[in-house]
């Protein structure tokens, strides 16, 4: 078992449209590196997993529970289990980085 991973050789998942994974994970959480493109939309959800991440560039409309924000690069954002979510990328896409725990194992994405 190797404890380090180049991500340029992670092959990227769509999960929705306009939404690329890139996972790694432990036995206790899941890594998440993210490629939104322009415009994508992802629509309302939950799921009993934790959620916090950061946008590393770009910017996107967020909604968790009733509270919206612009979030830019460098924002922190935190998702509690069971709460709706949504997002909105805005005119130049983003790219962020989410941690989940427990593991999501729908996201853990084969070579």
């Amino acid at each position: 078992m190797s404890y380090f991973y180049d991500a340029s050789q992670r092959t990227p998942r769509e999960n929705i449209p306009g939404v690329a994974l890139r996972t790694f994970w432990g036995e206790k959480m899941l890594l998440t590196l993210i490629d939104l493109a322009p415009g994508a939309v992802i629509p309302p959800h939950s799921h009993p997993h934790e959620q916090v991440g950061t946008l590393v560039a770009g910017e996107m409309e967020m909604t968790v529970g009733d509270e919206t924000r612009t979030v830019a690069a460098g924002v922190i954002y935190v998702v509690p289990g069971d709460v709706v979510h949504s997002v909105r990328v805005g005119p130049a896409g983003a790219q962020a980085v989410e941690v989940f725990a427990p593991v999501r194992e729908e996201y853990k994405f084969p070579d």
